[in-house]
């Protein structure tokens, strides 16, 4: 059997690229809230000392905080609840990162990979959340 038909057969029974990207999307947010809650310090660094002042806790109870809602908002993408919400969420902070990012390598040069992961991510979150609307 040609390589194509495999393919196509192993396609045909696989899920569907909705739920695919949604559980990326999940694993991703899971994965990085339980390393944020286990090592918050490590995240930290991407706090810059201009931002800093603008947060309202330390840069490592913000990586914290950040890490249960990120857990949270994994677990409802991954049980497929409250699909859109969650999507609408990781998208919005995806995007703000990215923003923010942008401006720390414009002007510092600092953190280029992560923008450049998070670019592809924010574009994860947007489709796994307009494969959710399409749904409801």
């Amino acid at each position: 059997m040609p390589a194509s038909d495999r393919a196509r057969r192993l396609a045909a029974r696989s899920p569907d690229p909705g739920t695919l990207a949604r559980w990326g999307l999940g694993a991703m947010l899971l994965a990085a809230g339980v390393h944020k809650l286990l090592d918050p310090g490590a995240w930290a660094v991407y706090v810059t000392d201009w931002l800093a002042p603008w947060l309202v806790v330390s840069p490592v109870a913000f990586m914290l905080a950040n890490g249960v809602l990120e857990v949270w908002f994994a677990a409802l993408l991954l049980a497929d609840r409250y699909t859109a919400f969650a999507a609408l969420v990781a998208a919005v902070s995806l995007l703000a990162t990215i923003g923010y990012l942008a401006v720390v390598w414009a002007t510092t040069g600092r953190f280029g990979d992560v923008l450049a992961r998070d670019i592809g991510l924010a574009g994860l979150a947007l489709a796994v959340l307009v494969d959710a609307l399409r749904r409801e």
